[in-house]
């Protein structure tokens, strides 16, 4: 399979305030993986801007965060995502329940120095390019075995 010809995968990133580590997340996805992630960000209780610090990362990194803004869980235009990566500290399975969704422990830098940024933001890069690397190898797989893909595996 050519990587031209993945299914874009839906993918909401979900953090507390929708300022940092999803912003952050939203961003990577988009300049990493837009060829399998159609990606959005969403907060549980949303700022209603992206931190200034976060922003500076993201351009030391040359990663645009255009187009991005602050918005909560109602308000992303994913409206059904195919998968809610869940980054508020809080168990998805109380705030996803029925839904796909992975929890990652990702620190919160909201209010810390720009080196926690910058340490935070490596984390999440390398999680977004895992997730990224996991679904493009699923995509292939179903290619490769189409029996396998009416079977309904889960994981």
């Amino acid at each position: 399979m050519q990587p031209s010809s993945f299914a874009l995968v839906k993918v909401l990133f979900v953090c507390m305030g929708n300022c940092v580590r999803s912003q952050m997340a939203e961003a990577i996805a988009r300049h990493y993986a837009s060829d399998i992630i159609e990606a959005e960000s969403a907060g549980v209780s949303p700022l209603g801007f992206i931190d200034n610090t976060t922003q500076r990362v993201l351009s030391e990194r040359g990663i645009s965060f255009e187009g991005q803004f602050s918005k909560g869980l109602r308000t992303h235009a994913l409206k059904k995502p195919d998968l809610i990566v869940n980054m508020s500290g809080v168990p998805g399975a109380s705030l996803f329940a029925g839904k796909t969704f992975e929890d990652w422990r990702v620190q919160d830098p909201f209010g810390e120095d720009i080196e926690i940024h910058r340490l935070v933001c490596d984390d999440v890069e390398a999680r977004v390019k895992d997730l990224s690397a996991r679904l493009r190898r699923t995509q292939t797989e179903q290619a490769a075995n189409p029996e396998e893909r009416s079977e309904g595996a889960s994981s």
